[in-house]
């Protein structure tokens, strides 16, 4: 490694990797890091583990019963002189900071969350440097020699650092920040890694001790896997050729041990995790039939009886019935979420956006334009996209708008580019996407398309819609509408093959849930058709492609697996092109678990060769190893993740 490349590898593992007393040129905590080191060398902290976990599980129960300020109050006076004070404080002001998005909120999370990684670096496990750096290299450790506090101190560390990781890509656009972030997030994996370690090898004498260890554990394995399984492939092969890895039967396997220890300290989050997996993320990337809904009901029916009132359940509870297509129930309980609590209005804004489309999937434009124009006034996430929606919401009702209105929604479609933004140097791919369509509506005259259902489709919404025939008709019948209109301007449209396209597609995507595959083939046959004469929506084609994959893969899974890769291969920079990625991703990923099965090769063996490999090492250059993770970085890793 060059000097040049030592300065920025040194730059990004400031933070992340090295001891507080060796940053001493940071003034911003000095009287802090002062106070720790006196702590550390004065004799054992103030606060016992027993103490610090019990704040913790107190702090959680009242977090979930949306008594945010008591639960902040309980962890936030000791964030200095506990782990689980300073983990709780710090996950607080995370979740503050993502809900409004706002700077000052994102560099005051940051800020606390640096301190927090200082006060639990304090209670790991000292090295004494060289010496034990080369013996853990002939060795194993001796975890045994190590207290409940220092094991987990390392766990807390881990977790911790993957908040902060995520909080630098909004600090600023840099790419120094992209690398730190990158440098925090694989110091947190061979954390993570290290854990598992001592999970399996490591004689507990408190049980209560073991199992809040072992539910944070198994929890951040179960997380890495579950996300980096999900990515698409291109994206795999570099974290693979990194060192990461991913398998998502081992991380929903692993998630689903935490939800069921009962007595676990983070039984609740994997709970969260779930339901957003089954509910929120399975959706969004195209799986047909990932969606656990058995385990959410029961998942929903336990901690709405514990927790009645809370709001994140409630919310869940509203998107169980919303993936479901049952839209009345699910307007219901986003409504009763929102209205549980006041304290954190940030939150209203996640339960506004949902009403946003439940409005939106019932064919009401304008209780989705309500919604949409309420997180366009509160909101900081996507001002551009809140714009773009409400204005084509009113495209959808174009000849019923009142002049005033007509202005309105002008002036709207005018300001959606101005509104775009950039987090981690990049344009979010849905802003690319509003602002390509309002410039495509003040290009053609100040109307589109059915824009409506074109965002609907772009969100994977129908399959949602699919749920039932009373839904779907209404739409089918709008499409039909729209096309015969198209037909007969064809002459004067400027732009008639898109809009063509769109709803030829619109309508496959119909004629597939109304049980019509051949018809719907078809139609994505014709846009497909359309390869090359496409100006604006290009994206157009290889969706379809997509599309047609997706019925053929139940006939012919090699004609499935080759337009997938077509789709993915023949075509470049278009609209929302890593979201049809992603789904491309687990389509191939549905067909080849389906090969597998057919060949008989999905033993139990198999499973357990595949856990045994979902965490892999990381290759590290021996000069940064001690840096990189402190707690013997090449110890033995033979088997990180082994069935009990």
């Amino acid at each position: 490694m060059d000097s040049d490349a030592d300065e920025v590898f040194e730059d990004a593992l400031e933070e992340a990797a090295v001891p507080a007393k060796q940053k001493s040129g940071n003034r911003k905590f000095s009287r802090f890091r002062k106070k720790q080191e006196s702590k550390t060398t004065n004799g054992p902290p103030d606060i016992t583990l027993d103490e610090s976990l019990e704040a913790a599980r107190e702090s959680i129960d009242k977090f979930l019963n949306n008594k945010f300020d008591e639960a902040r109050d309980i962890v936030e006076p000791l964030a200095e002189n506990s782990i689980y004070h300073a983990l709780g404080w710090g996950v607080i002001m995370y979740l503050k900071a993502v809900m409004t998005f706002e700077q000052k909120h994102i560099e005051e999370a940051s800020a606390i969350l640096g301190r927090a990684c200082d006060t639990i670096g304090s209670f790991r496990k000292k090295s004494s440097g060289l010496v034990d750096s080369l013996g853990s290299i002939l060795r194993k450790p001796d975890y045994d020699a190590y207290t409940d506090m220092e094991v987990h101190a390392e766990l807390c560390f881990a977790e911790v650092l993957l908040l902060k990781a995520s909080l630098t890509l909004c600090e600023d656009e840099t790419l120094m920040s992209f690398v730190k972030a990158g440098m925090k997030v694989r110091t947190c994996y061979q954390s993570f890694r290290e854990c598992w370690t001592i999970m399996q090898h490591r004689q507990w004498h408190n049980d209560q001790h073991r199992k809040d260890f072992e539910s944070g554990v198994r929890m951040g394995v179960g997380c890495f896997n579950l996300m980096i399984s999900l990515l698409p492939a291109r994206i795999m092969k570099l974290l693979e050729w990194i060192g990461f890895g991913g398998n998502k039967e081992a991380g929903l396997r692993e998630l689903n041990r935490v939800y069921e220890e009962k007595d676990g300290l983070r039984q609740f989050l994997a709970s969260m995790v779930l339901l957003g997996y089954h509910l929120v993320l399975s959706v969004f990337i195209g799986n047909e039939e990932q969606h656990n809904l058995q385990l959410c009901q029961e998942i929903l029916q336990q901690k709405l009886t514990q927790y009645p009132n809370g709001a994140f359940f409630l919310f869940f509870k509203g998107r169980y019935h919303f993936i479901q297509g049952q839209m009345t129930e699910a307007i219901h309980w986003y409504k009763t979420s929102c209205d549980s609590q006041n304290e954190w209005p940030q939150f209203h804004h996640i339960c506004y956006w949902e009403l946003a489309w439940a409005h939106q999937f019932s064919l009401n434009w304008w209780g989705a334009h309500k919604y949409a124009n309420l997180l366009f006034e509160e909101s900081r996430w996507s001002r551009c996209f809140y714009a773009y929606q409400q204005a084509a919401m009113m495209c959808m009702v174009q000849g019923e708008l009142s002049q005033d209105q007509r202005e309105d929604q002008i002036e709207l479609m005018r300001h959606v580019p101005s509104l775009k933004q950039r987090i981690a140097g990049k344009s979010l791919p849905m802003e690319k996407f509003a602002v390509a369509k309002a410039d495509r509506f003040l290009a053609q005259g100040n109307h589109l398309v059915l824009p409506a259902l074109e965002l609907i489709y772009v969100w994977n919404g129908f399959k949602i819609l699919g749920k039932s025939w009373e839904m779907m008709e209404p739409v089918f019948l709008l499409v039909e509408k729209c096309l015969k209109d198209i037909e007969l301007e064809k002459e004067t449209r400027q732009f008639y093959l898109e809009d063509f396209a769109l709803c030829t597609l619109l309508r496959g995507m119909c004629l597939k849930y109304m049980n019509l595959p051949l018809q719907a083939e078809d139609c994505y046959l014709t846009v497909i058709g359309q390869k090359g004469s496409l100006k604006r929506d290009t994206y157009l084609v290889p969706y379809a492609m997509y599309e047609r994959a997706l019925i053929l893969k139940d006939k012919d899974n090699a004609e499935a697996m080759d337009l997938l890769e077509r789709a993915k291969n023949e075509h470049k920079d278009y609209l929302l092109q890593s979201r049809l990625h992603f789904r491309i991703h687990s389509a191939q990923t549905e067909i080849r678990a389906k090969n597998k099965a057919k060949k008989g090769s999905t033993s139990q063996n198999d499973i357990d060769d595949d856990l045994s490999q979902i965490m892999p090492p990381i290759q590290t250059s021996n000069t940064r190893s001690s840096e990189i993770l402190p707690m013997n970085e090449e110890a033995p890793m033979k088997a990180l993740v082994q069935p009990k």
